[in-house]
């Protein structure tokens, strides 16, 4: 049987086809380094006694920044390239979000979200999210966040979605 941190990785292989497209994150310890290096809730996980069931990364970054990225002009690595460590970020990147099958539904992707959104808020004058949706859910989501912290929703267009 497959552990929890097993799962999660295969899932993100399924919905985020990394190793198919070098323009995207592809999460490692260094990357991990820089995105804890823009904001201590840049990453945050959900896990129980069998490990990780959900997992996050928000990026946040400048408006200039994410411009380029739903232009097509940049992709997910030079988001995090051109997002300077100690900036005084406007945006926010609703990067991905995971959660495990069975846990879906319960409010924890929601709340997980909230939490990061919150923490980053209170160092940063965030005033718009930006997206780039993989799944129905994922664009729910970030949509309800976004009225939710009352702020404009911008998402990378459909022709350079995967």
């Amino acid at each position: 049987m497959q552990t929890n941190l097993e799962r999660m990785i295969q899932l993100a292989d399924e919905f985020f086809h990394v190793k198919n497209d070098p323009s995207q994150l592809s999460i490692d310890e260094s990357v991990m380094e820089q995105l804890r290096a823009l904001h201590r809730s840049a990453i945050q996980e959900q896990t129980n006694e069998n490990g990780p069931i959900a997992w996050l990364i928000v990026i946040p970054t400048t408006k200039s920044v994410m411009e380029q990225f739903l232009s097509g002009a940049i992709g997910e690595r030079e988001i995090l390239e051109q997002t300077l460590p100690g900036g005084c970020y406007d945006a926010l990147y609703l990067c991905s979000v995971l959660l495990l099958p069975e846990y879906r539904g319960k409010g924890i992707a929601r709340n997980l979200c909230r939490e990061a959104i919150r923490s980053i808020l209170a160092d940063h004058p965030v005033r718009s999210f930006f997206g780039w949706a993989f799944s129905p859910e994922g664009r729910r989501l970030a949509q309800a966040l976004a009225e939710e912290f009352a702020m404009p929703l911008k998402w990378r267009a459909a022709e350079t979605a995967p």
